[in-house]
């Protein structure tokens, strides 16, 4: 059985493709350059066509072969393929090539563990980690076979290395598991007070290296890490915004996304990226130089379904327009109600722009009026409290007389219902309509 090496970082990497993808190249483009954002050092590229997945390699057997040949001949010690293997693959590939074996999932969690920075991102990363690998704890040690037992004072049928790693990994997912608990009750208290400031609240989203950070830079004075990399930030930074006509607001950075995120690594990270599901408005940065932008923005809209925030409006911003022939504007729909800027965060052209549909689409999601729910509407109120939609608020003999100050979409859905206090709701919020 192989013994896998501690050290790590030259490195061949193995570049599956099917029939007829149409992305390949750049796929393969942004592999790479998450390896080298990993920290190792690309020695061959070797591209493997998969029409049907080996069960045993995940390629076939004689690219197997030929890969086994590319690794000796470069003495490499890590092989990274593009693709999520099953753990019975990854074992058999280390076995087959004499080398350690990393699929994209492993490689992604790793670059998040290299550049998380606050106590709750660590603890999300490790927990993803400590996920990915329970499931590749398959004999990939040779000492893993050893048996426990036998000395003076511990016989009987032992206990081999692999059940005893398992269960004290399992002891440490458990316990990283209830720190995040508390840690995630924290954060819900926060985000409660939050709710009752009146502050719109925007997040930026966008695939990685889109240029969110360079962004939330030039439009607070944040002060973020920056970088032509992929995930050059991973943790959450929030900064107030001042000039805009609806007043202040605050804007949080966030992680960026990619194709096949690793579901345990969108799990851990949900409490993260509550920043996102608890906006007001989303700003969906896209680089505007990319031929790709399309098909990476609907995997930032997949991701954010994922975690329930699919539903938060959009403001989407094109930006790096400097690498293109386009100038700044803002894109409109039928009600005039700006859907797109155009902008270039690194010379700083259309952020005028971007700060003009900010102030616009803000003052219009944010519902501020008074409702008067009946004495029986208890359980209404008490939703609207918890929301932290309620700014201010009386008692008499007509009911609760309510001052409401709240975003439209965390509002709607409790006005679905057929009741007195949804009817009151429903006609709070909705949007006016135009005269006839």
């Amino acid at each position: 059985m192989f013994e896998r090496e501690k050290k790590g970082e030259r490195a061949v990497v193995v570049l599956p493709h099917g029939r007829g993808d149409v992305d390949s190249a750049s796929r393969a483009d942004e592999f790479v350059e998450l390896v080298r954002s990993a920290g190792a050092e690309v020695l061959a590229r070797l591209e493997a066509r998969v029409d049907r997945p080996n069960p045993k390699f995940y390629i076939g057997t004689g690219k197997a072969d030929e890969l086994a040949e590319v690794v000796r001949g470069v003495e490499a010690d890590l092989v990274l393929v593009d693709h999520t293997l099953t753990p019975v693959q990854e074992r058999n590939l280390e076995a087959h090539l004499k080398a350690r074996v990393v699929d994209r999932a492993g490689l992604i969690l790793d670059i998040f563990a290299q550049r998380a920075r606050s106590h709750e991102g660590k603890l999300e990363v490790e927990l993803a980690q400590l996920k990915h690998l329970a499931t590749r704890l398959v004999r990939g040690w040779t000492h893993l076979d050893t048996q426990r037992g036998g000395a003076i004072g511990n016989r009987g049928p032992g206990e081999t290395q692999l059940e005893t790693d398992r269960r004290l990994l399992a002891a440490r997912v458990k316990m990283l598991t209830q720190r995040l608990a508390k840690v995630n009750t924290q954060r819900e208290q926060q985000r409660r007070a939050r709710l009752r400031n009146t502050v719109p609240r925007v997040a930026l989203v966008g695939y990685t290296n889109a240029g969110k950070s360079t962004l939330f830079n030039v439009i607070t004075t944040g002060g973020v890490y920056a970088a032509d990399q992929l995930f050059a930030t991973l943790d959450p930074t929030v900064r107030r915004i001042e000039d805009l006509s609806c007043g202040p607001a605050v804007i949080a950075d966030t992680v960026g996304f990619i194709r096949e995120l690793p579901h345990d690594l969108v799990a851990a990270f949900r409490a993260t990226l509550s920043e996102a599901r608890d906006a007001d408005l989303l700003l969906h940065v896209s680089d505007a130089a990319d031929d790709e932008r399309e098909l990476l923005a609907r995997v930032v809209d997949e991701v954010l379904e994922e975690i329930g925030a699919g539903d938060v409006p959009q403001l989407r911003v094109m930006n790096k327009i400097d690498l293109t022939d386009g100038e700044p504007s803002i894109q409109r729909d039928s009600e005039g109600v700006p859907q797109q800027v155009s902008l270039s965060a690194m010379t700083g052209q259309g952020l005028d722009l971007l700060r003009q549909a900010l102030g616009e689409r803000l003052g219009g999601e944010r519902i501020r009026a008074e409702l008067q729910l009946p004495l029986s509407a208890g359980r209404m109120h008490a939703r609207l409290t918890a929301l932290g939609a309620i700014a201010e608020e009386h008692v008499d003999a007509d009911g609760w007389q309510l001052r409401i100050d709240a975003p439209r979409s965390v509002l709607a859905p409790l006005a679905g219902a057929g009741d007195e206090a949804s009817r009151a709701l429903r006609a709070l919020i909705a949007p006016p309509q135009e005269p006839a």
